[in-house]
């Protein structure tokens, strides 16, 4: 069987998923290319007998480029089957109705979605989660994508329900895709900046450009948070989402986050996840 996945992954963790699902799969004899979604680029689909698109959640969204990609799909009469990978950074369930547009649009173009797996890894903006905390969310990943490599490996079903009100909060929430593109060019660099021209060079959707040594930003962001997160003199601001800014990579491979080293935000929910996925 030939599965092809096709992930959008601003800061990596999706990738990270993506990859260690592949990495499993081509472990049971299952071959399987992967390619990024990137904006400007066109994502041929190459034949195979699976489909596999992953993404992180925005606002309870999918990420535009996303969107643009499977609104670039040929149209099809195989009935491919289709798996959707999402990764957040908080375990609430309004994240669910994230796979609904990607689903329909799908659908629409005669793909046969048989499922989405949903996965939580740290966050790249609203705050730092501790490097325990997403060495424990990566532990539970390991665990859960054997289940996961089987359903995809025998063309299960695996559906993941949500809400009629996840689904109206999704789809007044996905002003974000806009909003972004005219937040994100008021982002900038301050004079932390070395001019190493990181930015420019990693961003998926080729928004960004160096002049005089500073990166300049364009009306095409789609908030990933690549620029910020990986600069490595922490010297981007953006805009009015400063206050949540987050630099710099987890260390997936410290120890793992005791119940009482959970954070604050949303515990109660952290906690369910990890208990529930580590029984």
């Amino acid at each position: 069987m030939n599965i092809s996945f096709h992930v959008f992954s601003g800061t990596g963790n999706t990738a990270r998923v993506c990859r260690l699902l592949a990495d499993r799969l081509e472990a049971d004899g299952v071959h399987c290319t992967t390619s990024p979604i990137a904006g400007s680029t066109r994502h041929p689909v190459v034949k195979c007998d699976c489909l596999v698109v992953g993404y992180p959640v925005h606002a309870f969204n999918c990420p535009s480029p996303v969107l643009d990609f499977l609104r670039n799909l040929p149209a099809t009469e195989d009935r491919i089957p289709v798996y959707l990978v999402q990764t957040s950074g908080e375990p609430l369930s309004l994240n669910r109705a994230a796979a609904a547009r990607p689903e329909r649009l799908l659908r629409a173009k005669g793909y046969d979605v048989r499922g989405c797996f949903w996965y939580v890894m740290p966050y790249n903006i609203i705050f730092r989660h501790s490097d325990a905390m997403a060495s424990r969310m990566w532990r539970v990943v390991q665990r859960r994508v054997n289940t996961d490599v089987m359903t995809i490996s025998s063309l299960s079903s695996a559906r993941l329900d949500c809400s009629i009100a996840a689904r109206i909060v999704s789809r007044l929430l996905s002003i974000e895709h806009p909003g972004i593109r005219l937040i994100g060019r008021g982002f900038r660099s301050d004079d932390r900046c070395i001019g190493c021209g990181l930015c420019a060079d990693s961003c998926p959707q080729e928004n960004i450009r160096m002049a005089d040594g500073r990166p300049v930003f364009g009306s095409g962001c789609a908030g990933c948070m690549r620029c910020s997160f990986f600069c490595p003199v922490d010297a981007i601001h953006i805009s009015i989402l400063d206050s949540w800014r987050v630099n710099g990579r987890y260390d997936f491979d410290a120890p793992c986050a005791t119940d009482d080293e959970v954070c604050r935000y949303c515990r109660r929910s952290y906690l369910d996840y990890f208990h529930r996925n580590e029984e």
